[in-house]
């Protein structure tokens, strides 16, 4: 069994019944929407036509939005609905960037995840989801896809159909009969200044400039619903945070594998930074969250298949590491175990730091290709990036921290040169990402809005131009010259790669998918 939609869109008459339906049906909040009906122009006055699109959850066979949840709140069902339990919704709004369709939002009043579920409680009364019945021209049909008997199979079956998306192969079940292509590309058909009767949303205005490029000549956008972005300037600052702490462990397990004595910042500096910003992290994932008193239920109702489950282990994982490091190095300090156990337990220690380290630094690559919507996230080189950004923050960090008091030479050596290379690194893998074709449309939009667009000026200036600068005041302390001024490049390696963290989170997030 797979229930499915088929919306003949050759009949429909944007009435927004359906809307109104689903609405009152689930008494979804005011400015927010389960079903919407989209408009879209194209040509001018006199000759210009009006094409309609009924947006909602396609139910995907793959749902990435299930794959992706750490709670299980999202699930499908044996009949092939995909449903949701609000009782275990955290509130990630992981599920949100996992969607290539636009069809979830966080309910206003339940602050948890919401979305087309085909009117599950009727269907198991028997009945058909609130926007078939209400439907004045029957253009909107629902039933079992698997059922050669059934109407929405039939229509399948002898119509030409589509479905939104195709490339992105989630296997969507609600199929188009006789629909726009720009009604159902948003590519095509960015907003221009105005809906009929509502101001478009800051968001899709801001971005539109981007998509003309791409767009048909004379087809527009006039009604939609709002779709802001749903990660901000947290989960900017946490891929940050996190790659300090990760890689603040993993240069200084580096450098003593190096031969350079555990002295220094390579004693209790490194693990209190790698802990600190672990810690940082964790704040910031739990303080996005829209039900952060549920923050527990990643580990008490965890999903298997989602790497925000196993983001967490990570994370928690690295913590243990980097808090015995610092407990150790704070001991020896206070006279409590000598320098020889100590050297004892980091011989341990340094191993356990670089696959714990590495992970930390490195999940995040997995959890943004489960986030399907966002293909400029599903990028070959980003788990390399995120590696080699987390070497560099670590490193800029402790080259800092080792300079300005007056740290071991060998390490501070050891240090600036770990940074330069790693900012070099960096560099090549901003050439690797930008640098080359894409492999969708959407990936390529949202790169040239980075290169190109909106967000130019920092990329150029903030990301390359600041991290170009950090690495060459380090470059000196690498032959122990001018160790202030490495201080200085250490912490603006720390600009540009949040520059870069703020450029690359937007921008993947900016490419409209409805």
């Amino acid at each position: 069994m797979r229930y499915g939609f088929v919306i003949d869109q050759r009949t429909c008459i944007g009435c927004h019944a359906c809307t109104v339906a689903c609405k009152t049906e689930h008494q979804v909040p005011v400015g927010q929407f389960r079903t919407w009906v989209k408009y879209v122009d194209s040509g001018e006055w006199p000759s210009s036509t009006r094409a309609f699109g009924v947006m909602r959850c396609n139910h995907c066979r793959d749902a990435p939005c299930v794959a992706i949840c750490p709670t299980k709140a999202l699930f499908k069902r044996r009949d092939g609905i995909v449903d949701f339990d609000s009782e275990s919704c955290i509130g990630c709004k992981s599920c949100m960037q996992a969607c290539p369709y636009d069809a979830l939002y966080i309910d206003e009043d339940t602050h948890t995840a919401a979305k087309c579920n085909f009117c599950a409680h009727r269907v198991d009364d028997g009945l058909e989801p609130a926007c078939v019945v209400v439907c004045p021209t029957h253009s909107i049909w629902a039933g079992d896809l698997d059922d050669p008997t059934s109407a929405v199979s039939g229509l399948v079956a002898a119509h030409h159909t589509e479905v939104r998306s195709p490339e992105q192969g989630t296997g969507p079940n609600v199929f188009y009969l006789g629909a726009e292509r720009a009604v159902l590309d948003p590519l095509l058909a960015p907003v221009d200044g105005s809906y009929l009767w509502a101001d478009p949303d800051p968001q899709r205005l801001a971005v539109a400039p981007d998509l003309l490029a791409g767009a048909l000549d004379l087809t527009r956008t006039t009604l939609n619903t709002a779709h802001a972005r749903p990660w901000g300037w947290r989960v900017t600052t946490y891929l940050w945070t996190k790659g300090v702490g990760a890689g603040a462990l993993l240069v200084a397990s580096g450098v003593l594998l190096a031969g350079v004595p555990p002295v220094g910042v390579l004693q209790w500096v490194a693990p209190a930074v790698a802990v600190a910003a672990t810690a940082a992290t964790g704040v910031l994932l739990v303080w996005d969250l829209k039900r952060p008193d549920r923050f527990l239920y990643i580990f008490t109702r965890p999903n298997p298949s989602s790497w925000l489950f196993w983001g967490a282990v990570c994370l928690a994982g690295h913590s243990a590491v980097a808090g015995s490091w610092l407990a150790a190095g704070l001991a020896q300090a206070a006279g409590l175990i000598d320098g020889t156990f100590l050297s004892g337990i980091l011989r341990v220690l340094r191993w356990a730091a670089i696959p714990t380290g590495g992970a930390a630094a490195g999940y995040t690559a997995f959890l943004f290709r489960q986030a399907e919507g966002r293909d400029l996230w599903q990028s070959p080189v980003l788990l390399a990036h995120l590696l080699v950004q987390a070497v560099q923050g670590g490193s800029g960090v402790l080259l800092a921290l080792s300079a300005l008091t007056g740290g071991e030479p060998r390490s501070t050596r050891a240090l600036a040169s770990t940074f330069v290379a790693a900012s070099a690194a960096n560099g090549a893998c901003l050439v690797a990402e930008y640098g080359r074709p894409h492999h969708s449309r959407q990936a390529s939009t949202a790169a040239r809005m980075v290169t190109r667009g909106r967000y130019r000026k920092l990329f150029w200036a903030g990301a390359v131009g600041v991290g170009g600068l950090a690495a060459a005041l380090a470059l000196p302390a690498t032959r122990r010259r001018s160790v202030a001024r490495a201080a200085i490049g250490g912490l603006l390696g720390q600009v540009s790669l949040l520059a870069y963290e703020s450029v690359f989170v937007r921008a993947g997030q900016d490419v409209p998918l409805s």
